[in-house]
């Protein structure tokens, strides 16, 4: 039993499925969050209710998810949202899915579930269309898809409260990201709408969204990994502007992460909202999961890079160390947590690794964490691309995804699946592994991986406006800027603090002058002794 429930759960695996095969019986599968206060109460009134605990209990076989240490089961089970309820076959295919039930209409699913099953059997379940195996709609990376997504971001966005789409209200930090290049104006009101709905001006801290179209109504849980992802995005928009309105909320949502979720080696995963009644503070969960760790570095040197401060660089610093220590294996597998069950190989994990690896390189000029990057894509490219075609938008094989994670395990999990946005993130950490190694394999896989879904670039919406990064950076030269001295120096900094957050610096590069750099673009080049004239450089270079 969890949370003082009257069922008897099992942990998701093997052995639960196996379970439900001996006994003839369904699965139910409970997918919550420490986070998530519909989680809490749905344990309360449905779950502690004597007479269906008995009947879940008599008739299937309950499992309880984490989805937080279990994300490829979330991605394959989840109803739009926790808690979710889901009843599958013993083989995993769905049977009926909701999200928050309370007592009566849990009854009434039990019921329906109860119906066909017996009518069906196994045959009641279903593979959602995601899951068929399907192949990606293959095509040509081309100019289009940065100006379809622009187009996007125009056409999506709210203009009378920012952000975009309607409620509920989600930040979308890497859409910000995607703007503050092509649209400053639009990311600028969002990241201010942002601060004033969401940011906890008192404790620190980012909400994950709000309920309302004008940012009211916040869902009070705060995840590692979105406020890492806010602190990118909020640092990015301070160099782009020099204003402290973006500089503060992301100094104050580190120290908000070190207070309440620091476990001593790594940051923890989540906080959730206060109870309700008030009988207990938030609900934290202080595990540490490798991806939403690396996100953490990544935005903590990003915010050091551009504003010296000392904090964010002591705690990338010392979680990196963690990553590398207790996370990555030799071979380049990322556990997802510390522990023996803990998944490993998940594509998530390993595309924000190799950016922190690659972000590491550049802002500290540390080569053991490009040595773990690069560790890192060999594994994930050899256990998660490659081992089948996409169809192109003629027939022929063009480009391939990237996996979410191996293609075993119970329930769905045997199931191809093949995310559009793990599969952005990690050719964007590819295309900077690639020039920081000078390995052009890493922009091959990563161009593989972008024109996997490149014929449906019209289709493909604004929530992914990361994917027009990519493809833009697919199709031209990047900024490169390459620094003899070492990292820290004047012009290092310099080179952080050009105004595109898509440039690459390459410190303390053994065939240049110390006191030089070299900003480049494709062949074109020029070689600078001056912060100031590093920035001449990079503006001549970029018209």
């Amino acid at each position: 039993m969890t949370d003082g429930t009257r069922v008897e759960w099992r942990d998701w695996g093997e052995d639960a499925f196996d379970e439900a095969r001996r006994r003839g019986a369904p699965v139910l599968l409970a997918l919550t969050a420490t986070w998530c206060g519909d989680c809490h109460e749905m344990d309360a009134r449905t779950y502690g209710e004597p007479r269906i605990a008995a009947n879940l209990n008599d008739g299937f076989v309950p499992v309880r998810v984490d989805v937080d240490r279990h994300p490829r089961v979330r991605e394959r089970y989840n109803v739009g949202g926790f808690p979710s309820t889901v009843f599958c076959t013993p083989d995993g295919d769905r049977i009926a899915g909701a999200g928050f039930l309370g007592p009566d209409g849990m009854r009434q699913v039990i019921d329906r579930v109860r119906e066909r099953w017996d009518a069906s059997g196994a045959d009641a379940g279903r593979v959602p269309r995601a899951l068929a195996g399907d192949p990606t709609p293959a095509g040509e990376v081309t100019d289009r898809i940065e100006e379809h997504l622009a187009g996007q971001v125009a056409a999506q966005f709210d203009d009378e409260f920012g952000g975009w789409g309607d409620a509920p209200k989600f930040p979308l930090p890497r859409t910000i990201e995607f703007a503050l290049k092509r649209d400053l104006a639009r990311a600028r009101q969002t990241l201010d709408a942002v601060t004033r709905g969401l940011f906890d001006e008192e404790a620190g801290g980012f909400y994950r969204y709000a309920r309302t179209r004008d940012w009211r109504d916040p869902d009070r849980a705060k995840l590692l990994a979105d406020n890492a992802a806010l602190v990118r995005a909020f640092a990015h928009a301070y160099c782009y502007t020099g204003e402290d309105a973006y500089r503060r909320p992301a100094e104050r949502t580190v120290e908000f992460l070190v207070d309440a979720l620091w476990n001593g080696s790594a940051f923890g995963g989540s906080q959730g909202p206060d109870d309700e009644a008030g009988e207990t503070g938030p609900r934290t969960d202080l595990t540490a999961y490798a991806g939403a760790n690396a996100l953490a570095v990544d935005a903590c040197l990003v915010l050091a890079a551009y504003t010296d401060a000392e904090q964010p660089r002591a705690y990338a610093r010392r979680t990196l160390s963690t990553l590398r220590d207790d996370f990555v294996d030799a071979d380049g597998t990322v556990r997802h947590w510390i522990g023996d069950d803990a998944p490993s190989v998940l594509l998530d994990d390993a595309a924000r690794t190799v950016a922190a690896g690659t972000r590491a390189m550049q802002v500290l000029g540390d080569d053991d964490a490009l040595d773990m990057a690069r560790r890192v894509a060999d594994r994930t490219i050899e256990m998660l691309h490659g081992d089948t075609e996409t169809s192109g938008e003629d027939g022929d094989a063009v480009g391939e995804a990237f996996r979410d994670g191996p293609a075993s395990g119970p329930g769905l999990l045997d199931r191809p699946l093949r995310p559009l946005d793990g599969n952005v993130a990690m050719a964007d950490a590819l295309l900077d592994l690639a020039v920081l190694t000078g390995e052009s394999r890493y922009r091959a896989v990563a161009h593989d991986a972008i024109s996997a879904f490149a014929g449906a670039w019209d289709r493909i919406g604004v929530q992914v406006a990361g994917y027009g990064t990519v493809a833009a950076r697919l199709r031209h030269d990047p900024l490169v800027i390459t620094v003899g001295t070492d990292a820290g120096g004047d012009l290092h900094r310099a080179a952080l603090r050009v105004a595109d957050h898509e440039t690459v610096v390459r410190p303390r590069a053994p065939d240049l002058d110390p006191e030089t750099a070299v900003v480049s673009v494709g062949e074109r080049t020029r070689t600078v002794s001056t912060p100031a004239a590093l920035a001449d450089a990079v503006a001549e270079l970029i018209e």
